[in-house]
């Protein structure tokens, strides 16, 4: 007999990426997030150290010489290194991903096209650490092969790819790394899968899916990461108002949303309110150099 609380694994997303109804509704759920700076900053996870290690690791691997002068030969930048190996961060929203390479050594530019969002990254740190510009992936501005690192962050499926591939070609110093990065809750686990279809997240991926990217990059390594990120029952109800359909979503039917929400974790789940639940991610990492 099922375990109500714990029916058997329901299969996988299909999906290689999210999918739009057409441009411009994928313009308009890219806007969404605009104005999000705060709740997205505080309610969506980080990311682990492992992926950030395999960035590194892809570095010191370079078949061509780099031109910063962080030592990288364990793995990582020497902590000492103020002038380093040089990061463009595309699709950098409130810097989740460009603050952890700001402190693995790196001289990170943040790019987003939305300004409050850049404006929460900056308050994340130092004044100064980390440079900014508002700006589309596609067509940065910044100066040729001027970043060793390139990284996308739950943004590339955002993005024209061929155009955006292009820009990334221009930018990258020879030997230089392409990461792209996505954060998904792990629907292998049942009470999850349910949690994001409640949630309506739109960007789960099959478990082997491939970023469309341009024919000037190749694939040259992936890893998948498994990991929980504890929240209080509130905040995962919360993390709702981060996703682009919630966001989009009629007053009416995002109330629905989260009193859906609320029922779930409290009701049928049981968790008392206030309660830290470990919520699991898969973490996806795609690496790529110039062909």
């Amino acid at each position: 007999m099922t375990d109500p609380l714990h029916p058997p694994i329901p299969p996988i997303s299909a999906r290689d990426e999210p999918r739009f109804r057409d441009g411009a509704r994928k313009q308009a759920l890219a806007g969404a997030f605009q104005g999000q700076g705060a709740d997205y900053d505080r309610l969506r996870p980080g990311y682990p150290p492992a992926a950030l290690e395999a960035m590194l690791a892809a570095l010191a691997d370079a078949p061509a010489p780099l031109s910063g002068t962080a030592s990288i030969s364990d793995g990582a930048p020497s902590a000492d290194s103020a002038s380093s190996l040089r990061a463009v961060d595309l699709g950098a929203g409130t810097g989740k991903l460009s603050w952890a390479l700001v402190e693995r050594g790196f001289e990170v530019t943040a790019v987003d096209t939305s300004a409050a969002m850049l404006e929460t990254a900056r308050r994340r740190g130092a004044h100064g650490a980390l440079a900014t510009r508002v700006a589309p992936a596609e067509a940065t501005g910044l100066p040729a092969a001027s970043a060793e690192l390139v990284t996308v962050a739950q943004a590339w499926h955002w993005f024209d790819a061929e155009a955006a591939s292009t820009e990334v070609l221009r930018l990258l110093a020879p030997g230089g790394v392409l990461a792209l990065v996505w954060n998904m809750l792990d629907v292998t686990i049942p009470w999850v899968h349910r949690l994001s279809r409640i949630m309506h997240a739109g960007d789960i991926h099959r478990e082997d899916f491939d970023p469309t990217v341009g024919p000037g990059l190749e694939l040259t390594g992936r890893r998948a990461l498994t990991w929980e990120d504890p929240m209080p029952t509130q905040d995962v109800i919360d993390l709702a108002r981060t996703r682009s359909y919630v966001i989009t979503a009629p007053e009416e039917r995002r109330q629905k949303v989260l009193a859906n929400l609320d029922w779930y974790l409290h009701d049928h789940l049981g968790h008392a309110r206030g309660a830290r639940v470990g919520v699991p991610y898969r973490t996806d990492l795609f690496l790529y150099r110039a062909r």
